[in-house]
């Protein structure tokens, strides 16, 4: 299985299997990322929640292969109005895909697309997929919870924001490392904006320095997990 980062919250997952599954793409309007959509396909994507940043290009990747939305109740209707398929889902509750197991978690932030639509609760999501388990906090502060997922689950990879202001900065993130206890850590949601700059070395310091792994990835690196 293979992770890549395209910067910002968005990544994508390649099963050993070959299915592609994406985490809010937002690619196009990124000045970050070293890739734009129509060099994109996907077999599922999964939504975080509504805003601009992490809908992002999700529409127009879903097009070229009829991709599959996973997400919220009310993210998944709204794709649906747009013409898509989703497989409606909510915080808490668990479903097995073809490639996997997705849960989703509470996040703590908002859901509003950029037409101003309400779609639910912000999620994280845990997806389980060829043995390991992938925690993606979505947009969130920091939240104790975050000790009873790394307890009820144990975290390979935890994908966390640290660029602060919309999210949790440098030293709530290092807190919701020790608090989830992953295998790895892998800071994201910085640098795409002046507001949300943050030193991702700095990150991996405090890590470290409280006895867990961090890796930063590159724009558009790609990772055998």
């Amino acid at each position: 299985m293979k992770l890549k980062y395209f910067s910002h919250s968005s990544f994508q997952i390649t099963t050993n299997a070959g299915r592609v599954i994406l985490i809010d793409p937002f690619l196009d309007g990124n000045p970050t990322s070293p890739v734009k959509s129509d060099e994109i396909n996907a077999d599922f994507i999964v939504l975080t929640h509504g805003h601009g940043d992490h809908l992002g290009d999700s529409f127009k990747i879903a097009k070229k292969k009829d991709a599959m939305f996973i997400c919220v109740n009310e993210l998944a209707n709204y794709c649906i109005s747009k013409g898509f398929k989703a497989h409606n889902m909510h915080i808490g509750g668990a479903y097995n895909f073809e490639f996997g197991r997705v849960k989703f978690t509470i996040a703590h932030h908002g859901s509003l697309t950029p037409d101003n639509q309400y779609t639910g609760e912000a999620s994280g999501v845990l997806l389980s997929i060829d043995g390991k388990i992938l925690y993606h906090t979505g947009d969130t502060g920091l939240f104790y919870d975050m000790k009873l997922i790394g307890e009820m689950n144990k975290v390979d990879y935890m994908l966390l924001p640290i660029g602060d202001n919309f999210t949790m900065g440098i030293d709530d993130a290092v807190k919701a490392v020790e608090l989830t206890n992953p295998g790895l850590a892998i800071p994201m949601h910085y640098n795409t904006f002046p507001v949300i700059e943050a030193d991702p070395n700095e990150f991996k310091e405090k890590v470290e320095k409280i006895g867990k792994a961090c890796r930063i990835m590159a724009f558009g690196e790609e990772i055998e997990l």
